[in-house]
């Protein structure tokens, strides 16, 4: 994306409805959804692919979520249906953490997503897009939704639950709310409340999207035109800042200039092209509506909420836990991951994953991770 043009960008880089399939499968819910906020939302259904098989018993179920930017497609090359490749190659598959042999892994795209989940790109019961229309939701609620695949698969509890970032809030909603559902619980980068500053980076990226002159309000769908590609793109540069580690930025690009360009003569420096790039990139593969709802849901994230505070719903949470932080986060620092060692009955200390790569790094740092998870699922 360069500084003056997104015209070669779609309005929404969102799966829609005759659009390859690729390898998800769909569960639909059977009633309406009660929401957190009051209300219900119709005609829900998640999008999901899975790998592996169940085992006779049922008792091999392993659920991995994703976070903000990710959909189900954990491991996978890119092709139809999916513009882009697995964002967890090396954990899922036969000899690999997650191993295929043993577990049956189910990965699903989040409600409120852009990846053949219910959200605001997707389709309505009165047969147009969701829009503006898309009600607040909250991490809970993603996680009543997601009770379907247990009974999509006549599974009783999960042998694990893991997530890092939002999914790592997901994972966490899950163990709390329904600890009877969840044996071992791997959390990630991710926090039990968000703090004031996360909200605090939330808020330019909302406000780009919504001054972006082709937002309409959220209903750009049918509309012609680019869609509010820019302040996407605007948004995933402010976050990629702060996904990334301070460390890893000025030993990659420096002061350098990106190559033909003179910064002294209105070029670019060379971390400003990177972050074009992945502008660029997220928007052809995610959508702005998609973004405002489920960053608004990251706000309100808070597992303590009417349950007596954080302190008392984290010793709800009855898994197998174990917590893992990157060393050079500063967007979900170490003391949020410490809060959860300490207040999950059945945790260990926290697992610094070192890396330069900041919050990515339980992205980027596949062999750390691995060893995390082959811990958590020993024995």
């Amino acid at each position: 994306m360069s500084r003056d043009t997104t015209g070669s960008l779609p309005a929404t880089g969102a799966w829609r409805e005759g659009d390859p399939p690729g390898n998800r499968r769909w569960v639909e819910l059977a009633d309406p959804l009660p929401l957190e906020n009051g209300g219900e939302l119709r005609g829900v259904r998640l999008a999901y692919e899975t790998w592996g098989s169940l085992d006779a018993d049922r008792s091999n179920a392993v659920l991995v979520l994703h976070a903000l930017t990710g959909d189900s497609h954990v491991v996978g090359p890119e092709g139809p249906g999916h513009p882009s490749p697995g964002w967890w190659e090396g954990i899922i598959g036969p000899g690999l953490p997650l191993d295929t042999n043993r577990y049956f892994v189910v990965a699903p795209n989040v409600l409120g997503g852009c990846q053949g989940s219910t959200g605001p790109s997707s389709t309505a019961p009165d047969g147009r897009p969701w829009g503006s229309r898309f009600p607040r939701i909250t991490i809970r609620d993603t996680v009543r939704a997601e009770l379907a695949l247990l009974r999509e698969f006549g599974v009783d509890s999960w042998a694990a639950v893991l997530g890092g970032s939002m999914g790592g809030m997901r994972a966490l909603e899950w163990a709390a709310s329904h600890p009877e559902r969840v044996r071992r619980l791997l959390l990630l980068a991710s926090p039990a409340a968000s703090s004031a500053q996360q909200i605090a980076w939330a808020a330019p990226q909302l406000h780009a999207i919504w001054a972006d002159p082709h937002w309409h309000g959220g209903d750009y769908y049918d509309r012609p035109g680019p869609g509010p590609v820019a302040g996407l793109g605007i948004a995933r540069r402010v976050a990629h800042i702060t996904y990334r580690g301070a460390t890893e930025f000025d030993e990659r690009f420096g002061r350098a200039a990106q190559d033909g360009e003179d910064p002294m003569a209105g070029g670019r420096f060379a971390v400003e092209s990177y972050l074009d790039h992945h502008a660029a990139k997220l928007a052809r593969r995610f959508d702005a509506g998609s973004y405002v709802v489920l960053t608004q849901a990251m706000n309100t994230h808070d597992v303590g909420r009417g349950r007596g505070g954080v302190a008392a719903a984290l010793r709800r949470v009855t898994a197998r836990t174990m917590v893992g932080g990157v060393s050079s986060d500063h967007l979900y620092p170490l003391a949020q991951q410490r809060e959860l060692a300490a207040g999950i009955p059945d945790a260990d200390e926290v697992r610094v994953i070192e890396s330069a790569a900041g919050h990515d790094g339980f992205l980027t740092e596949i062999g750390q991770v691995s060893i995390l998870i082959k811990e958590l699922l020993a024995g």
